[in-house]
Order: C-alpha cells, then structure tokens, then sequence
C-alpha cells in the first residue's frame, strides 16, 4: 500500500486545542434553516478561536458549491466573515472537499487564505498521527458513486457545467443536492458494526501505516470506533441533527456537541 500524503507537523502549543468539524450542508433543507444552522456555526466558530491553534473542515460544508471564474453560490456570508476573521487572526483553517462541495477551486485560497484539500492525507499533530479526509469514495463497495465521482471531477465534466449560465447551472445543482442522504436521517442513524466502510477503510491503512487517529466525515453519524490497539476512528457527524465536532488536546481526541439552544 503506498503511504498516504502528509503535511508538515503542527506543533501544539500549551493550552492550545484543534478543532475538527464537518457536513454543515449550508443551504439545506432550506434557506431559513440553513441560516439558523449558519449562526450556530459561526458562535462555535467564535468559542473555538479563543483556543485554537487550527481548524479542519472537513468537506461538505455546503450542500452545494461551484466556483464559476467570476460568480460564486450566493449566501452564506457570515461563515465567510467569520473564516476570513480567523485567518486574519492567524488561526490556520483546512479546507477538505466533501461529495458535495467538491467543484471549490481557489475561491477560499485566494480570498481567505484557507487551502483546499481534495483526498486524504496524514499529519503528525502534538504527538499523534492522524489521518484526515471527507470519507466519500473510500473502502469497499458504492461502485456506482465511485464511478460518478470520476466524472465531476473531471476537468472536462468541470468545463462544460462552468459553459452553463450561474442561474440555471446552480439552480440544477441545488436542485439535485436535495437528494442529499440528509433528507433521509433514519438510513444515517443506523451503525453497521463490522461493515462500516469507513472503518474497513482504516483497518487497511493501519496494517501498513499506524495512525492514532482517523478523523471522517460524510457519515452523518458521530462514530468513536477502535481501528487496533491504540488507534482509533472518528466520524464527526453533521451539524443538521448533531451539532458534533471533535476536539483535540494533545493528548487525546473527543467528540462533543454544541447546544443547539444557547451554544
């Protein structure tokens, strides 16, 4: 198996914590809730900056993105001020795509100064090892969304929607999110034991690379699961029915929720 592509190490300085969070689906199921989802994220966003030494997100954080040269999904402002807050205040934030933001090119890099990560990588972080990614297209099975991912993110496939007015091309692509597996939590809130692809997934890696920690979203269902002795996977759930994130201190990871009510 070849090793999986790691970033530089992220020393953790005293009292200082990395948040990891996913799958907010910002303009989903509608704009009024979106919005509501919006301003909790963002007053997390605010609890977490007084400690932070970085935050992930890791994909999914809109139910649908597409940068075209000179347009870009309206809404959504108060994430990107907030964003754009924290990294002027030098608070690294990572960006991985998810199976529905994955057409975001250089948008964020540009204007926030955030990098946009596309697959899986392993990073040593305080003294852990990690491996980080969306989750989608991994481990056994779903051929058929294997073979569909291919084809959006094909240069191809990405130049012929961009030839499509903003108008009609992000109404199609609103339209066709809704079929989101958000819509549909009761399939999300079941666990699959031994079959859960994500944790097939691990085990694999972890055979030839040891990781402590393996860090997904896409699930929907926050998951604290053992890889092998002293390793273990992650799913950060979403933030539709969850509000889940994980935190790390530097000696361990846990998942928490944020109070939907007064978080």
């Amino acid at each position: 198996m070849t090793r999986p592509p790691q970033l530089p190490d992220l020393a953790l300085p005293p009292g200082r914590k990395v948040y990891f969070a996913s799958d907010f689906h910002l303009g989903a199921p509608d704009a009024a809730r979106s919005l509501e989802r919006e301003r909790r994220i963002v007053r997390w966003l605010t609890e977490a900056a007084k400690d932070a030494a970085a935050i992930y997100l890791l994909g999914d954080i809109f139910d649908f993105w597409f940068e075209y040269r000179h347009a870009i999904p309206r809404g959504f402002i108060r994430l990107q001020g907030k964003l754009a807050e924290l990294t002027d205040a030098g608070i690294p934030v990572i960006f991985f795509t998810g199976n529905h933001d994955m057409w975001m090119f250089d948008y964020f890099t540009k204007e926030l100064g955030i990098p946009i990560l596309r697959n899986p990588i392993s990073q040593r972080i305080g003294g852990h090892l990690f491996h980080i990614g969306h989750g989608d297209g991994l481990g056994p099975g779903d051929h058929t969304y294997k073979l569909l991912k291919r084809v959006f993110t094909s240069p191809v496939a990405q130049w012929l929607f961009a030839r499509i007015h903003p108008n009609v091309g992000i109404g199609i692509a609103n339209r066709w999110s809704r079929h989101s597996r958000l819509q549909n939590g009761a399939a999300d809130s079941t666990y699959f034991g031994e079959d859960e692809w994500l944790l097939t997934y691990c085990r694999e890696i972890e055979q030839a690379y040891h990781h402590e920690y393996y860090i997904f979203g896409h699930r929907h269902l926050p998951l604290d699961v053992s890889v092998a002795p002293g390793s273990r996977y992650i799913n950060l759930g979403e933030w539709v029915n969850y509000c889940s994130y994980g935190v790390y201190d530097g000696s361990e990871l846990v998942l928490r929720h944020f109070d939907k009510e007064n978080g």
